[in-house]
């Protein structure tokens, strides 16, 4: 009986140890061998790529503001603020992080995103205010 008291310990110290967006940022910047630009993640954020006429760019479901909840152009479902200063649980865990840059890079920009794109994103909105 004493193994499932330990394995449960486990599994609860796993599951609160969220990441940091600063984590997450560095982790993309690494793999891209780049240092995070704030600067080049708000051109980016700012950018139309026209790939998907109702989403031709980030801001078209996120508002140009970052720290304004959003609307998805197509479903019309609320999105939460980006920016990390609105939205503490924003780029907390680097699998949905992974996941929404997965699923919006395929559809607004029409390719995934590089490393380095995303570090850049990430730094970007964990500066705004």
């Amino acid at each position: 009986m004493r193994p499932i008291p330990i394995i449960l310990l486990l599994l609860l110290s796993s599951a609160s140890q969220a990441e940091t967006p600063q984590q997450i940022g560095q982790a993309y910047a690494a793999e891209a061998k780049v240092t995070a630009s704030a600067q080049r993640g708000e051109a980016f954020f700012r950018q139309r790529f026209g790939q998907n006429d109702k989403m031709p760019g980030c801001t078209s479901c996120h508002t140009d503001n970052p720290l304004k909840a959003g609307e998805h152009a197509v479903t019309g479902k609320s999105i939460r603020p980006l920016a990390v200063s609105a939205n503490a649980d924003r780029f907390s865990d680097a699998a949905k992080v992974e996941k929404w840059f997965g699923r919006n890079c395929k559809e607004v920009v029409g390719r995934a995103c590089s490393p380095g794109e995303k570090a850049d994103f990430v730094a970007y909105m964990s500066e705004v205010r």
